[in-house]
C-alpha cells in the first residue's frame, strides 16, 4: 500500500459473529411483523439484515489483496459497495406496498425492510451501539408505540371502515340511511360491483357513545347486506 491506503482485516470469526448478530437484530423486528401477518415477516428482515451487513463487510475489508494507489488514479474506498444498499433496498421495499381500494397496506413494513438494512450495515461496520439503539427504538416503535397511538387516536376520534357486501343491484340507501341514524359522519365512500355482488367501502367517524359493533350489528339486519367487517 501505498499514501495511506491501509485495509483494515477482519478474522473469520469476527465476520461469523457480525452476521450472527445482524441475524439476530434484524430477526427481531421481522419476528414482529411475522406475529401480525405482514407479507415481509421474520425470514425477509434476517436476509436483509445479514445481507447488508455481508455488503458492508466486503465493501470495508475484502480488499485486502488489492494494491490501491491515489497517484494511480486507484483510491480505496470502504463505502462504494455498502452505499448501494440504501438505493437497493428501495426496490424490495416496494414489493410489499399494495393498494387495496382506498387503503394503502404494507408501508410500515417497506420501513421495517429500510431500518433491517440500516441495522445490517451498522453491525458489518462494528458499531455495535448504533445498532443495539436502533433496534430498540424500532421495536418500541412497533410494539408499545403503535398501543399509545392507537389509543391516542381513538379518543380523538372515534371512527374506522366499514366493509359491506350487498347483494347484486342492491341500493345504497338502507345502509346510508343506518349511518344517518346513528349520526355517523362519512368522509369517503367506495363502491366495487362484482358478479357476486357489490362492494361497499366507506370512512366513517362516530359521535360518542357509538360504537362500530353497534353499526355492524345493526347492518347486519340488512336484507341487502350479507357481510360486514369493521376495521379501526
Amino acid at each position: 500500500m501505498s499514501n495511506g491506503n491501509v485495509i483494515p482485516h477482519l478474522d473469520l470469526w469476527e465476520v461469523a459473529l457480525r452476521l450472527a448478530v445482524a441475524a439476530a437484530l434484524t430477526g427481531a423486528v421481522g419476528l414482529e411483523r411475522e406475529l401480525r401477518e405482514r407479507a415481509a415477516g421474520l425470514r425477509t428482515h434476517m436476509l436483509v439484515g445479514v445481507g447488508s451487513a455481508l455488503f458492508t463487510i466486503v465493501s470495508a475489508y475484502a480488499w485486502g489483496d488489492f494494491v490501491f494507489d491515489r497517484t494511480q488514479g486507484t483510491a480505496f474506498d470502504p463505502t462504494r459497495i455498502a452505499a448501494q444498499i440504501v438505493t437497493g433496498i428501495g426496490f424490495l421495499g416496494a414489493g410489499v406496498i399494495i393498494r387495496q381500494g382506498l387503503s394503502i397496506r404494507g408501508v410500515t413494513t417497506a420501513a421495517g425492510l429500510w431500518v433491517a438494512a440500516a441495522i445490517g450495515m451498522a453491525v458489518g461496520a462494528g458499531y455495535w451501539g448504533a445498532a443495539l439503539i436502533g433496534t430498540g427504538v424500532v421495536l418500541v416503535g412497533l410494539g408499545p408505540l403503535r398501543m399509545a397511538e392507537g389509543w391516542v387516536v381513538r379518543r380523538r376520534r372515534e371512527g374506522g371502515t366499514l366493509e359491506i357486501d350487498l347483494r347484486p343491484e342492491e341500493p345504497l340507501a338502507p345502509v346510508l340511511g343506518v349511518l344517518e341514524g346513528r349520526r355517523a359522519r362519512v368522509s369517503r365512500i367506495h363502491l366495487e360491483e362484482e358478479e357476486t355482488g357489490r362492494e361497499l367501502r366507506i370512512e366513517v367517524r362516530m359521535p360518542p357513545g357509538v360504537s362500530g359493533r353497534d353499526l355492524v350489528e345493526e347492518l347486519t339486519r340488512l336484507d341487502e347486506v350479507t357481510g360486514v367487517r369493521w376495521d379501526e
